[in-house]
C-alpha cells in the first residue's frame, strides 16, 4: 500500500528522513499543499509569507520535482487546506498513511493535529519525523523541560554529550503509483496577485541571487566550502555587510529545507580533514547549535515564546504606534545605518545578522515598538524565515528571551561606525524605490 510524503519545509532528497520513512512501505505519493493560511494576513495585517519567499517556495518545488522526476517520481501540488486536501488522495490512491517532516511550533502543530484528525477518519495514519535539527531531539542528554535558559550552557552540554547524526543519502529510486504525473505549480505572478503582492524586482545590489531548491543549495556549499574555501575565513568575515561571500548565506535554503544542517555539518567535518581545521570552521557549526537552541526553547515553551512577555515575568509596556512602525519598514527612521539595512530587506527580502540585530533593537528599545510587530514584518519579507528562530532572535533582543542580561540594546551609531566604517554599506542603499505592493 502506498504511502504518501507530505512535503512541507524538508524540500529535498537529501538527508529527509520523513521520506526515507514513506519508502519502506514502497511507492510513495508526494505532495506538497499550497496551505491559504500561509498567505492570509497575521494579526498586524502583514500577509505571512511574502514575494520574496513564495518566490524561492516557487523555485524550490521547481527543483524538487525534477529531482523527483529523474527517479521515477511525480510530485503533486494542490491548493487546500492539508487536513482536506491529503485525506481525498489518500481515498483516491489507496494510501495508508502519510508521513511528514515533525515541526514544533504552535500554528505547524495544530495543523498537525487536524491533519491526523483528518487521516484516522479515513483510516488511515500519520507519521511525523524529526529532521529539521542538527542534534536529533532524541539525543538532547537532558530532558526538554531541563533545557538550559541560557545558550552557553546549552552549547556546552551539547558539545560534550550528545554527536550529530550522519545524514542519510538521497534515495536512487522515489517510485510512484502507476499513471501518477507531477503537477505544474500555478502562475507565480497571478498566485501573488490573487494574494494582494506583485512579483519581485531583482536588485543589483542583493548580496546574492538567491534560488531556490536543493541544486541551488548544492552549488553554494560547493562553492563556498570547496571553490572559494571561504569558510576557512567565515569567523573573521561573518559580520560584514556587502558582498556574496563575507558568510555562508546558508539561511534560506535551510529555512526551506532545500539541504538540511546535518549535511552542513557533515561538509564542515570534511572540511577540516581536507583542507583545514580552524575557529571559523567550529564557527559554522556553532552557528547551526545557534539554530538548533532555538527550535528546542520552542519545544519547551511552547506557545508562550510567541507571547508579549515571552520566558521573561515581565516585559516594557511597549506600543504599536503605526506611524513610527511604517518608517522603521521603509527606511525612513533618524538612523541612516538603521535605514540601509531597512532597505535591503524591502528591495532583497535578506539582510545581515549583524544588521537584523541592530534594527531589531532600534526598533524595540529606540522607538518603543512591540517586539511583535518586528517579528510579523520579517515574517513576511524574509526569505530565511523561521518562526523559531525569527522569534527566538527577537525576544532575544527585545530582553524577553535567552539572554541574560536585562538590556540588549545597541549604539546604532557605534556599530555603524565599527562595521561600516566608510560608509559604503549605507551609501550603497542610501536612494531606494519601493518596488513592492506590501502589505
Amino acid at each position: 500500500m502506498p504511502s504518501i510524503h507530505w512535503f512541507r519545509n524538508d524540500l529535498r532528497l537529501d538527508d529527509n528522513p520523513a521520506l526515507q520513512e514513506a519508502l519502506e512501505d514502497g511507492e510513495v505519493l508526494p505532495v506538497f499543499v499550497l496551505d491559504p493560511r500561509l498567505w492570509g494576513e497575521d494579526r498586524w495585517g502583514h500577509v505571512k509569507t511574502g514575494p520574496f519567499r513564495t518566490q524561492f517556495r516557487w523555485e524550490s518545488l521547481q527543483d524538487l520535482r525534477s529531482e523527483l522526476e529523474a527517479r521515477g517520481g511525480a510530485l503533486l501540488i494542490r491548493e487546500g487546506l492539508p487536513e482536506e486536501v491529503l485525506p481525498a488522495l489518500m481515498k483516491e490512491h489507496g494510501c495508508g498513511r502519510v508521513t511528514a517532516q515533525a515541526e514544533h511550533t504552535p500554528e505547524e502543530l495544530e495543523v498537525e493535529r487536524l491533519v491526523i484528525r483528518a487521516v484516522e477518519a479515513v483510516g488511515g495514519a500519520c507519521a511525523w519525523v524529526e529532521g529539521l535539527t542538527l542534534y536529533h531531539p532524541e539525543d538532547l542528554p537532558m530532558p526538554l523541560g531541563s533545557l538550559p535558559d541560557i545558550f552557553t550552557q546549552f552549547r556546552k552540554k551539547m558539545e560534550k554529550g550528545s554527536e550529530v547524526r550522519e545524514p542519510l543519502p538521497a534515495p536512487l529510486k522515489v517510485p510512484s503509483p502507476k499513471g501518477v504525473a507531477s503537477d505544474n505549480l500555478p502562475s507565480l505572478q497571478g498566485f501573488l496577485e490573487r494574494h494582494g503582492m506583485l512579483m519581485p524586482v531583482a536588485d543589483s545590489r542583493a548580496v546574492l541571487p538567491f534560488q531556490g531548491g536543493a541544486s541551488a543549495a548544492r552549488a553554494r556549499l560547493k562553492h563556498y566550502f570547496w571553490d572559494s574555501k571561504r569558510l576557512a575565513v567565515y569567523k573573521k568575515t561573518r559580520n560584514g555587510l556587502v558582498g556574496a561571500d563575507y558568510s555562508s548565506k546558508f539561511s534560506p535554503w535551510l529555512a526551506n529545507g532545500c539541504i538540511s544542517a546535518r549535511r552542513i555539518a557533515s561538509e564542515v567535518r570534511r572540511f577540516e580533514r581536507e583542507v583545514e581545521s580552524n575557529d571559523s570552521t567550529y564557527w559554522l557549526v556553532f552557528e547551526l547549535i545557534w539554530r538548533d537552541y532555538f527550535r528546542f526553547v520552542a519545544m519547551k515553551y511552547g506557545a508562550k515564546m510567541f507571547h508579549r512577555k515571552a520566558l521573561k515575568p515581565d516585559s516594557p509596556n511597549r506600543g504599536t504606534q503605526r506611524h513610527p512602525f511604517e518608517a522603521w519598514k521603509e527606511g525612513r527612521t533618524q538612523d541612516a545605518f538603521v535605514n540601509a539595512n531597512m532597505r535591503e530587506l524591502s528591495q532583497t527580502g535578506f539582510m545581515s545578522n549583524r544588521g537584523r540585530q541592530n534594527v531589531a533593537s532600534y526598533l524595540v528599545h529606540d522607538l518603543g515598538i512591540d517586539w511583535r510587530l518586528g517579528a510579523s514584518w520579517f515574517e513576511h519579507m524574509l526569505l530565511d524565515h523561521d518562526p523559531a528562530s525569527n522569534t527566538g532572535n527577537w525576544i532575544y533582543v527585545a530582553g524577553v528571551g535567552n539572554d541574560p542580561r536585562p538590556n540588549r540594546s545597541f549604539n546604532t551609531k557605534r556599530q555603524a561606525e565599527m562595521y561600516d566604517a566608510n560608509g559604503t554599506y549605507q551609501t550603497l542603499w542610501s536612494t531606494h524605490a519601493m518596488e513592492l505592493d506590501i502589505r
